[in-house]
């Protein structure tokens, strides 16, 4: 037998085996690893996951905290304006009575003087009256007022206005429709109706 024939084909076997035996260890090491790593991130990421929950819950909580405010904010508002609103037309109501409370002496004085003028010359005591009433006109009006305006001093109110000029406070009220008669500011011009 020739001794180059006499190499056996299978002696290299075992050797390509162990090397891809050992390469297969290496892959597998690796392989172990990587998953290792991967487990770790993963966990890592659950945890930020977990927080991102937790949050999200806390935003959902607050958001509902809000909208729950923001109701309770609108009904208070909306109370608190029906509450104004009420305590104005109370206002108004004591200012007419307080108003008829003063006019009711220079009724009573008015009546006891009507008397002497039926003696006497009733029409006199009817163009002395509305000259008064004229001459009081032109006196509520004050200096820089134009004719059918009147300008507003410090303490003055729609009632009075009203009963300065000789109308009515509807009538007033009427004629200055963009007013808020519970503001009235000193130098703000009123139109007053002829």
């Amino acid at each position: 037998m020739d001794t180059i024939g006499s190499r056996e084909p299978n002696s290299m076997l075992p050797v390509g085996a162990i090397i891809v035996g050992v390469i297969g260890l290496l892959l597998g090491g690796y392989a172990a690893l990587t998953i290792g790593n991967v487990k770790r991130t993963l966990a890592e990421h659950e945890g930020k996951m977990a927080r991102f929950d937790q949050f999200e819950s806390q935003v959902s909580t607050a958001a509902s905290a809000s909208e729950k405010a923001t109701r309770d904010i609108g009904a208070l508002t909306r109370s608190t304006q029906d509450a104004f609103n009420q305590v104005g037309a109370e206002l108004g109501n004591l200012r007419g009575a307080i108003t008829k409370l003063e006019e009711a002496p220079r009724t009573r004085a008015a009546a006891t003087a009507a008397p002497a003028a039926n003696r006497g010359n009733a029409a006199a005591a009817a163009s002395a009256n509305a000259g008064t009433t004229a001459s009081n006109n032109a006196a509520a009006r004050p200096a820089g007022a134009a004719s059918g305006e009147y300008v507003v001093k410090s303490g003055d109110t729609g009632v009075k206005i009203a009963r300065e000029v000789g109308i009515s406070l509807g009538a007033l009220q009427n004629a200055n429709p963009d007013v808020n008669w519970n503001r009235l500011h000193v130098g703000q011009k009123l139109n007053i109706p002829r």
